[in-house]
């Protein structure tokens, strides 16, 4: 059998037994035939709400967040799109946000690969900064009792617009709605005390769960107190291609995209695997290690105890070196000693619960990476390297006595697949 795994720009083909493998993908929905005709008819005939033009008064300051370059938003057509619809309002009233997160900044590069060069020339782009004080503001305080702080352009604006597409997110349920603002334009501790150690084992911090999921649910809190923010999301199949527009109310909107993405993407199995190959979707979500963590999640929720894990991740921006991630990964000496750093009290550090759910991972599995990192990174990273996954596969098979099943996820994190029996 030979299957197309998404790595990088391209596909990694991989050939596989038959009788043993079973491809695991999200059901494929169209793309719209006139995107452009979608996105503006959605914007004058949102979801709970008054349509984006009845927004805006004559002096209004308006922000527009958009997602940074780890993330497969067609922000090149949307906001091109946005911005043709807001013509009448001036050029200097509008700020274009990128909601990195805690992510490293976007280059003007990077930007222009975004927005499109002509868009990062005429209007005013900022990329958010989740360390520096003078550029948040506090809405109140977190569950753990810290300030709450968000992009003050964002929380100052007259009308805030939030941009995005919605995929199954590992932790936060889903992508898009109240994300977009909680993380994407928040103050880093905020972050921090959202995705700490507790709420990132708590059983319904997971895919597909909003409701009932401590982070989602701070995240929306947290997200609202900006006030009244227009949702644009859009759900995408894996040619990229626009396949469903949620605008308006930024819950509202949200929840029916997220009802319809779940249809595509939960994917049931009769029985869980020997053997995992997963992806992280391609380029941009296999730019790092760190975004890794999400196809080796998916991958997990089907794989036997003991079993092998192998994710197909390029990783053309590191882990990235030098990141928070990376230097916790190499301040333990296991995956183990990550968890029990983590339980420490008083032990926080940005970016931990990558780290942290690698490791629960790692607690009853094998993880292999195939990657364009250099092995001593790999294994820095307490992984160990994949130089070829059908040799791999093929060692595994003739090493177990019988029965052993391969899945694979050639989209990654794009599926859930979950098994038939469980609740």
């Amino acid at each position: 059998m030979r299957v197309h795994l998404a790595y990088g720009r391209g596909q990694l083909p991989l050939e596989l037994p038959d009788e043993r493998t079973s491809v695991i993908e999200p059901s494929q929905t169209p793309g719209l035939r006139n995107e452009r005709s979608a996105v503006l008819d959605a914007l004058d005939k949102p979801i709970s709400a008054r349509p984006l033009k009845e927004w805006i008064k004559a002096r209004d300051r308006v922000c527009i967040v958009f997602t940074d370059i780890t993330r497969a938003t067609p922000n090149k057509r949307l906001i091109p799109w946005l911005l043709d619809y807001l013509a009448e309002v001036p050029r200097e009233q509008i700020t274009l946000l990128n909601g990195l997160g805690t992510h490293r900044p976007n280059t003007r590069g990077e930007l222009e690969e975004l927005l499109t060069p002509k868009v990062v020339q005429n209007y005013r782009v900022l990329n958010h900064e989740p360390e520096n004080p003078q550029a948040l503001v506090s809405v109140g305080t977190t569950r753990e009792g810290r300030p709450a702080l968000l992009n003050r352009h964002l929380v100052e604006a007259d009308v805030r617009i939030i941009t995005g597409f919605i995929e199954p997110h590992f932790f936060a349920g889903f992508s898009g709605g109240p994300k977009g603002i909680m993380p994407g334009v928040a103050g880093m501790q905020t972050v921090v005390d959202n995705h700490g150690a507790r709420n990132i084992a708590d059983p319904s911090s997971t895919f597909a769960i909003t409701e009932g999921n401590p982070i989602w649910e701070e995240m929306r809190d947290i997200a609202l107190r900006a006030g009244p923010s227009f949702l644009l999301n859009v759900a995408l199949n894996h040619q990229r291609q626009i396949t469903g527009v949620f605008a308006g109310d930024l819950i509202a909107a949200h929840r029916v995209g997220c009802a319809f993405v779940i249809k595509s993407a939960m994917q049931p199995v009769a029985a869980p695997f020997e053997i995992v190959i997963t992806t992280n979707s391609g380029y941009p979500l296999d730019r790092n290690l760190y975004q890794g963590v999400k196809g080796m999640s998916a991958g997990a929720r089907i794989l036997k105890p003991g079993g092998t894990l192998i994710l197909a991740c390029e990783c053309c921006d590191g882990v990235p070196a030098g990141s928070s991630f990376d230097q916790l990964l190499r301040t333990a000496a296991s995956p183990e000693e990550i968890l029990t750093l983590l339980s420490t009290p008083g032990f926080v550090r940005p970016e931990q619960w990558q780290a942290q759910i690698q490791a629960l991972i790692q607690r009853q599995n094998e993880i292999r990476l195939y990657s364009s990192l250099p092995e001593d990174q790999v294994r820095a990273a307490h992984l160990t390297p994949c130089k070829d996954i059908g040799s791999t596969v093929h060692q595994l098979v003739a090493a177990h006595s019988n029965g052993l099943r391969i899945g694979v996820l050639p989209q990654g994190p794009l599926t859930i697949p979950y098994l038939a029996s469980a609740p």
